[in-house]
């Protein structure tokens, strides 16, 4: 119901559009629906929220990623309050923990915990490196880590095809931490963002430590371009 009222809320804010504005405000309008339907967990991926989202309000104009994710941002900001903050900081003390345990294994913080726009439903998301993802599992088994699954999933590195392995751990606190394990390789490797467009880099153990200690509630957004 709170969600319902808070996209009525939005439509009714928009008011009359103008020639000049009406791309823009048609825009927003499909990156809040959109976020309604990620934050509420009805789509798990931008692009078919956007699809879906522009098929409900009839409208055929498409934001962007990074649109859409200033949109759930606020929604999560609006509906969650302090309890946000306190998660984030809970998170982030979670992912140096078990980043500590898979130390050997060059781990980073990525994701919207690195962000820190994470919310209620979001996941840990950690980086590794190794030839062999049985070692990762194993040190996480003999921590007592209770793993929920395992998978393999296609990743396309510059044009070429790969996979990388996927471990989903659910921590006693109720949050998952989803673990990637990458080839060594790929170490050297920059990622860009399809959200904000910038080079996805992430926190390492001392830099996660340094975030708690100075700034727990710090945010690795990039400003827009103007």
């Amino acid at each position: 119901m709170l969600l319902r009222h808070l996209a009525k809320q939005f439509s009714a804010n928009c008011g009359k559009m103008t020639p000049n504005s009406s791309s823009r405000l048609l825009r927003k309008r499909v990156a809040r629906e959109a976020a309604l339907l990620l934050y509420s967990s009805q789509e798990k991926e931008y692009k078919q929220a956007k699809e879906r989202a522009a098929e409900t309000l009839g409208i055929r104009v498409l934001p962007t990623n990074r649109e859409v994710a200033e949109e759930l941002d606020a929604i999560a900001e609006e509906l969650e309050g302090r309890n946000r903050q306190n998660r984030l900081i809970r998170m982030r003390k979670e992912a140096l923990d078990i980043m500590c345990v898979l130390k050997s294994f060059h781990p980073k913080l990525v994701g919207s915990v690195w962000r820190g726009t994470a919310h209620r439903n979001s996941d840990i998301d950690i980086a590794v490196f190794s030839e062999d993802p049985n070692l990762v599992v194993n040190v996480l088994n003999s921590k007592g880590f209770r793993i929920e699954k395992t998978e393999f999933a296609p990743t396309p590195e510059r044009g070429k095809a790969g996979a990388s392995f996927h471990v989903f751990v659910r921590l006693p606190s109720g949050d998952e931490v989803e673990v990637v394990i990458r080839d060594p390789e790929q170490r050297s490797l920059r990622y860009r963002c399809e959200i904000y467009g910038d080079t996805i880099k992430g926190l390492d153990i001392e830099g996660l430590r340094k975030v708690l200690a100075e700034n727990p509630l710090q945010t690795f957004v990039p400003k827009r371009r103007s």
